[in-house]
């Protein structure tokens, strides 16, 4: 198979919005992709990400690329071979060595293969093709039953062995993925409700474990003797970063234990501190400096896994019993167990002034489904809102071709008499002299794209690339997580999981909200 075969399939699945289609389009090329090593890497690409975690290329090496190739010759094993010698420099003459292999490599590239790697490489190759959309497509291609294919990549970190294993050895070969020790599991992930009641209305009257929803880096630990190894909830291995999470699972007396939880950075008084000071200190690879500057703890909220009796079909409340029963209290995440609306809600409200985001409200009979955002977990967070107005837009891609999309975010500064966007570093100050740092793209249904792609060509001032400026005359309501400091940023904050509510015409500028005021949101 040539790379070109790739580069072809990543457009058709872009450009259409029939997930059939898509499905077809991917299940197409896995089927033509030899057996073996070939169908692994090429689920890796339709996936969106190479198999190799860490190649050390970014936006400035990659920025400078030699001319295209005129004719097509790369093969995917070709890429993954280079990305593989890639992460494998080290040391003295490192960057030269890589630099002379990214021009290798891109010289052999055509023009839209070039496009094609380096945004796969940079995490960018967005085309509709979602993790549970490629699994549906190895289905059709292997001709194997889709909950197997779902099940075994409940135990694989990376889609890519999944395909090799369905399309060279069926269902067997599927059936032989299982839970292991020391091997990560695809997390579960909850659904969303607006309220407490709303989440309860979901389970039907039954009573539910509501969990305090920490605000901390999802943690997966591992115990297998005295080995210990620690997975983020994108499976990368952080072990050597977190050594008051390894000394807690080396404190349990346990022969082997798989949990689930969350780390976070605590103060004097028990609260959380803000959210970028556990992810700095989550994302050093200085431990010990760490340890000494910014401690960890860990909360554990389920266990998949204990000394020998896999946990993970057993239903939540047998899981919990197992969880109270192995780990001391103080590294248990709280938790209420009822069916009663108000007692729900006074712990949702006693979570919140605590300093934690909210409740995973858990149903007790239902499995660990892990990989998926199922109806047993519904989480609940406090929503804040507020009004700013749209500064620039960006041209969608993958389904979102020919929209204007991500809105970039601006706050009314009266002192400077302009807006301060919530997002992008300050350096990046276009020549309207607004500060841009922050956009978003989540919660536009279909309907708002096609209106604000109107509204906004209207107001369109110029245009950087991909980006078209607009005045200033359009007011959005947004809804966010939080707020945080950052230093990088004009305004020195920025907005959590921002998200579109809806846009109000009924509103001027000049009652958007304020810098200010996002920054009454701090923690203090």
């Amino acid at each position: 198979m040539l790379l070109v075969e790739l580069v072809t399939t990543h457009a058709a699945v872009a450009a259409t919005r029939s997930r059939l289609r898509k499905r077809e389009l991917l299940a197409d090329a896995l089927r033509a992709a030899e057996p073996g090593d070939e169908v692994e890497v090429v689920a890796a690409f339709l996936s969106g990400r190479p198999r190799q975690r860490r190649t050390g290329l970014g936006w400035r090496t990659l920025g400078s690329l030699p001319d295209p190739a005129g004719e097509p010759s790369l093969s995917p094993a070709d890429v993954d071979a280079a990305l593989g010698r890639l992460e494998r420099l080290a040391g003295a003459g490192s960057q030269a060595a890589r630099r002379a292999a990214v021009d290798e490599l891109f010289a052999r590239a055509t023009a839209d293969e070039q496009d094609f790697v380096r945004r796969l490489v940079l995490g960018e190759l967005r085309q509709g093709a979602l993790d549970s959309l490629l699994l549906d497509a190895i289905a059709a291609a292997a001709e194997v039953p889709l909950p197997v294919v779902r099940r075994a990549a409940m135990f694989s970190a990376l889609t890519g062995p999944i395909a090799r294993a369905a399309l060279d050895g069926g269902t067997p070969a599927l059936e032989s993925f299982r839970l292991e020790p020391g091997r990560p599991v695809r997390p579960m992930l909850a659904s969303s409700a607006p309220d407490v009641a709303a989440a309860l209305e979901r389970f039907e009257g039954a009573a539910v474990a509501a969990d305090t929803k920490l605000d901390g880096i999802r943690v997966q630990v591992h115990r297998r003797g005295d080995d210990v190894v620690v997975f983020t909830r994108s499976l990368d291995d952080v072990t050597e970063r977190l050594p008051e999470v390894v000394a807690v699972a080396r404190s349990l007396d346990v022969r082997t234990v798989v949990l689930d939880g969350e780390a976070l950075a605590l103060d004097d008084a028990g609260r959380p501190r803000p959210f970028q000071e556990t992810a700095a200190r989550t994302g050093s690879h200085d431990a010990e400096a760490g340890s000494a500057t910014v401690p960890l703890s860990v909360r554990f909220f389920d266990v998949l896994h204990h000394d020998g009796t896999d946990l993970i079909d057993a239903p939540a409340a047998e899981r919990l019993e197992v969880l109270d029963r192995v780990l001391p209290p103080e590294v248990v995440v709280p938790r209420l167990v009822s069916a009663d609306v108000g007692e729900v809600e006074r712990f949702f409200a006693d979570t919140v002034a605590a300093g934690q985001e909210g409740l995973v409200l858990k149903a007790l009979d239902a499995p660990y489904a892990a990989g998926r955002r199922g109806a047993g977990w519904v989480k609940v967070k406090p929503r804040h809102t507020l009004d700013l107005v749209v500064l620039a837009v960006e041209w969608g891609s993958g389904r979102r071709q020919g929209w204007l999309s991500n809105i970039h975010l601006g706050a009314r500064d009266p002192g400077a008499g302009g807006f301060v966007m919530l997002g992008k570093t300050s350096k990046d100050v276009d020549r309207s002299g607004w500060a841009m740092v922050g956009k978003t793209f989540k919660g536009m249904t279909d309907e708002m794209l096609v209106w604000q792609t109107d509204r906004f060509l209207e107001l369109e001032t110029h245009r950087e690339g991909h980006v078209v400026h607009v005045r200033p005359e359009q007011v959005v309501e947004v809804a966010f997580d939080g707020v945080q400091r950052s230093s990088r940023y004009a305004g020195g904050v920025a907005l959590r999981f921002a998200r579109v509510v809806r846009y109000r015409d009924d509103k001027p500028t000049t009652e958007a909200d304020t810098i200010d005021t996002l920054r009454s949101y701090l923690p203090s």
